[in-house]
């Protein structure tokens, strides 16, 4: 192959090789796309419905929970499809497609954690001036801005990334298409643009991670200072959360790229891709329900709703009537 135009199709790596196997990672990957469609659905549906959650932090929790419907729409549909169909390939254009929307999704996931931390110091630190400093413009500004900063790098990333001459073969060691596995494929010394985009995307990370933990240093500090345990409680509650979705998102991301050469392997590096693309999504729905009771409150609410009219249908058909919502 003498250049990425020869190639048709990529070949992604294989959960299991048995049939049985298959169908297994088949099915948990089917549960694990329902339990993440779910979660988000009600935190989607509860925020957008409840007046009460209208404010920044639940509307920037409302995008949060769109880029990690995104994220695992992203990968997991075709990886099950080829394990039900006991197939490896993906097309060129489908690769080049789940390349960007990958990227896409969880780039402007990490700024969208960064904006929320700033969310969150507004908060505590400076809860006279929350009104101004997020207001309804300010907050989909904000918002807008984590979006347009995500797609703006996945174009330049993917397009960078599928402009390289291809020469090693077309087999992906990862059950989804990611740049490290495509620039193990190129045999052209352009790959150093992309290392040099890669550079620039990692020193803007490290730039939002420092602002993450000074706005946390500032909020611990503030939180410290409210004289009754019950306050201090009441901030707490509502950054650990938070706080516990960008550790996740961040130290499983950090592992699975810098993680030493010497300690990589197939094996490894699919269960590692698995924490940070998969997992995240699924959990940070929990995590945001479990600690949030105005939140349980409006998911309760909204179950109950449903299933109130559910039975009201049930009952109107039984007797004949129009079922009205």
């Amino acid at each position: 192959m003498s250049n990425g135009s020869s190639i048709t199709h990529f070949l992604l790596l294989p959960f299991a090789d048995t049939r049985e196997l298959q169908l297994w990672h088949f099915w948990l990957f089917l549960g694990i796309s329902l339990a993440a469609l779910l979660g988000n659905g009600l935190i989607i549906t509860s925020t957008a419905c409840d007046q009460h959650l209208h404010t920044p932090m639940y509307f920037f929790l409302l995008n949060l929970s769109l880029l990690d419907l995104g994220c695992i729409s992203t990968t997991v549909p075709k990886s099950m499809a080829n394990s039900l169909w006991n197939t490896r390939a993906i097309s060129y254009t489908g690769c080049a497609a789940q390349v960007f929307f990958f990227l896409f999704f969880i780039s402007a996931e990490f700024y969208l954690l960064t904006v929320m931390s700033y969310d969150r110091y507004v908060a505590i630190c400076k809860p006279l001036h929350y009104g101004t400093l997020l207001g309804s413009r300010a907050c989909v500004h904000m918002a807008a801005a984590a979006w347009g900063t995500g797609f703006l790098s996945a174009l330049l990333h993917t397009a960078n990334t599928f402009s390289l001459a291809l020469c090693r073969g077309n087999a992906v060691e990862q059950f989804f298409c990611e740049i490290p596995q495509i620039l193990k494929l190129s045999c052209s010394h352009s790959y150093l643009r992309e290392v040099g985009l890669l550079v620039v995307s990692a020193c803007l990370s490290f730039g939002c991670f420092v602002f993450i933990v000074g706005s946390y240093v500032q909020i611990f500090r503030a939180v410290l200072r409210i004289p009754s345990e019950q306050g201090r409680h009441k901030a707490f509650s509502t950054c650990l959360p938070h706080l516990a979705v960008l550790s996740l998102f961040i130290s499983t991301a950090a592992f699975a790229y810098l993680k030493p050469p010497s300690i990589s392997s197939p094996s490894l590096d699919l269960a590692v891709s698995i924490l940070y693309s998969v997992v995240p999504p699924v959990v940070n729905p929990l995590i945001y329900s479990l600690r949030n009771q105005e939140l349980k409150d409006a998911v309760r609410k909204l179950v109950t709703g449903c299933v109130s009219s559910a039975v009201h249908c049930l009952l109107s058909s039984a007797k004949g009537s129009q079922c009205r919502s």
